[in-house]
């Protein structure tokens, strides 16, 4: 069925955006930017949509949240044995998209990927609800599996295994690390000439320049 949907428009109205109003330090910017997602009350403010490419040159995406950032690094969570956990080993690439459709504001970010500590990831798992916890453990995740019994009975196993606390991480589950050398801040603007502000790396120092919508 053919369907159309080059009708669909929308005129933003933002305020200019340039490099004299950025921040000089890409992570202030990013700061500023988050805390006003958050302040606007937006769902799931921390999503991001993580792009990443295997051996087999195939780009795959997915939304992951994003839970911290440290030393100038963006670390969310996985199942190392997951598709993208394999793209990852594979090549230790990707990049991440922030949209906030009601702030028209979207943040590009690409960087290198490696997995973080033992020591942060455990002392993220303790910061989750049991369940979420147990979850870990009973999902094989990006694998085939026969129906959703199958996750359900695989929750109360661990459930009663642990006896509903578990302490201890699986090893196939832990932290992810994204080390950027690029990002762009993207604000709409009117008659599609939109605001395009790209910090890069160059010989370890954040420069800044703007983009051609």
């Amino acid at each position: 069925m053919d369907k159309k949907y080059d009708k669909i428009r929308n005129d933003y109205r933002q305020k200019p955006f340039g490099k004299k109003i950025a921040e000089r330090d890409p992570f202030k910017q990013f700061t500023d930017w988050m805390d006003m997602a958050i302040d606007a009350g937006i769902k799931e403010p921390t999503a991001m949509s993580l792009a990443t490419v295997g051996k087999n040159m195939q780009p795959s995406s997915r939304m992951v949240l994003l839970k911290e950032i440290r030393n100038d690094n963006f670390i969310f969570y996985s199942n190392y044995d997951s598709k993208k956990g394999k793209q990852i080993t594979e090549n230790p690439f990707g990049s991440l998209l922030f949209y906030w459709a009601e702030l028209e504001k979207q943040i590009r970010i690409e960087g290198r990927i490696e997995k973080a500590s033992r020591e942060i990831s455990e002392e993220y798992y303790l910061t989750r609800s049991a369940k979420r916890r147990i979850g870990a453990w009973a999902s094989p995740q990006s694998q085939e599996i026969p129906n959703r019994k199958y996750l359900e009975d695989k929750q109360a196993e661990f459930e009663k295994r642990f006896s509903g606390e578990p302490t201890k991480k699986p090893d196939n589950w832990g932290g992810y690390i994204l080390i950027p050398y690029k990002m762009e801040f993207w604000q709409g603007r009117p008659n599609r000439l939109h605001d395009r502000i790209e910090y890069y790396l160059d010989d370890n120092e954040w420069k800044i320049r703007r983009l051609a919508p």
